[in-house]
């Protein structure tokens, strides 16, 4: 059973697992409460920065290694966008049970050193076209540990803060977390110009490249940040057993919250890894044609920052309004980039830009004022289930986004009828929204 005010938890270092906790209760909140769930909330999304980072790092790699001499085919490079989306999807099932049973300190700690795998493996992979492409796949499934992570950490940090802070805590968590989507794409073009450590890869044009850089900054990073956990994080009392947890999916507001967050998080995920592959595919033509990491991480960046602002804001005004907002703005959004992804030159580029921008800006909004509503619908327990579940699912849009993206462009020629598949399963989720959570007399009103 669910425990909040026991001195059992889990096992680890002595004075690992907090002995009492209750957020709701105000003087408790004030005179301890705070002090922890803060510390712990910055050290948690530090570590979750770095798993977004080595989660999205193949998208930005993949349009450098036909650069340096792999020889990958467009279904074949979006297939390694791909990877990661399938990984991190099956990982966050897994992390979705696992704080309530082995604790904060532990799962994050040990999530976060996992990431290692991937980075280690892609600095010794890219920097020789002999690399097996099912060598390239497997290091890119494992990059989507860095996807999992989400659905242990976001439920752990629901659990340090009362309701009245948790759109905030969330909002911001994940928001900066997301950041690091961004990063990776921004840093690799600069980081990969210059020697650091490896062997150097001559590009098409007789230049250079060092395109293990890209994963290379971030390992002494990763293993720092590890260690901060381990050593500074502590567990709270709730702890619960696999059988315990699965309750959440008798729920029907489970399924409902699920698919408004696919909406919303697997959009995010799904356009932030193919948006480097798009703008290639689309406008890679053009004798001026664009450079696609000089854009791409425009995307994931408004996203991110859109999710930070909204978290505060969901707990003023509600999650159910933002998310009606984000909806509404995600039909709209979609239907633009239809009118720009057919170009007759890049005169329309800018156009496509900033539709996909618009795409970004109401996900990001949406994936904070759905992690509002869910902890308003569910106790807390339940909530952290129903965070890490429909985060699981959501993960996999890189996955689904990237294969179907890749479908279509072979069937058509074009990702034009993506983007109006996708505008209809938003309008299908503005009409749930609006019923369940915020017209007069909704079930679940939040």
């Amino acid at each position: 059973m669910t425990q909040l005010d026991t001195a059992s938890g889990p096992r680890g270092r002595p004075g690992s697992s907090i002995e009492r906790w209750e957020p709701e209760d105000e003087v408790f909140w004030v005179e301890t409460g705070r002090r922890v769930a803060w510390p712990t909330l910055a050290i948690t999304t530090a570590n979750l920065t770095m798993a977004f980072a080595v989660w999205f790092v193949v998208s930005a790699l993949v349009v450098r290694l036909e650069k340096v001499g792999f020889d990958f085919s467009t279904t074949q490079l979006f297939w390694l966008t791909a990877m990661p989306g399938l990984a991190g999807g099956t990982f966050r099932i897994i992390h979705t049970f696992l704080v309530p049973l082995y604790g904060t300190r532990r799962v994050v700690s040990l999530a976060s050193a996992s990431l290692l795998l991937p980075l280690v493996g892609w600095f010794f992979a890219v920097q020789s076209t002999a690399t097996p492409y099912w060598v390239l796949l497997g290091l890119a499934f494992l990059a989507g540990l860095g996807g999992g992570n989400f659905s242990s950490f976001m439920p752990s940090t629901s659990l340090f803060f009362p309701k009245r802070l948790q759109g905030t805590a969330l909002g911001l968590q994940a928001g900066i977390g997301n950041f690091g989507v961004s990063l990776v794409q921004f840093l690799t073009p600069w980081v990969i110009g210059f020697a650091l450590l490896g062997s150097t890869q001559t590009t098409d044009t007789g230049g250079s490249l060092w395109l293990q850089n890209a994963v290379l900054i971030f390992i002494p990073l990763v293993a720092f940040l590890t260690l901060v956990a381990w050593l500074r994080l502590r567990s709270v009392p709730v702890h619960a057993n696999v059988r315990e947890q699965l309750d959440i999916f008798r729920e029907k507001h489970t399924w409902l919250m699920t698919s408004l967050y696919v909406m919303t998080f697997g959009s995010f995920s799904g356009f932030a890894a193919t948006f480097p592959l798009l703008i290639k595919e689309v406008y890679g033509g053009f004798d001026d044609a664009p450079d696609p990491l000089s854009y791409a991480f425009l995307g994931p960046l408004v996203g991110s920052v859109a999710r930070v602002a909204a978290g505060p804001m969901s707990d003023r005004v509600g999650g159910g309004r933002l998310t009606q907002v984000s909806g509404v703005g995600l039909v709209a959004s979609a239907v633009g980039v239809s009118f720009f992804v057919q170009p007759d030159s890049t005169a329309q580029f800018k156009w496509f830009v900033l539709c996909m921008l618009a795409v970004f800006l109401f996900a990001g909004i949406g994936n904070a004022s759905t992690f509002k509503q869910m902890p308003m619908i569910f106790p807390p327990r339940q909530a952290g289930g129903v965070i890490g579940w429909t985060a699981a699912v959501a993960a996999y849009g890189p996955f689904v986004f990237s294969v179907l993206i890749a479908a279509v462009i072979s069937a058509s020629g074009s990702p034009m009828p993506f983007f109006l598949g996708a505008a209809a399963f938003y309008a299908v989720n503005v009409v749930v929204n609006w019923w369940f959570y915020l017209r007069r007399g909704a079930e679940r009103p939040c």
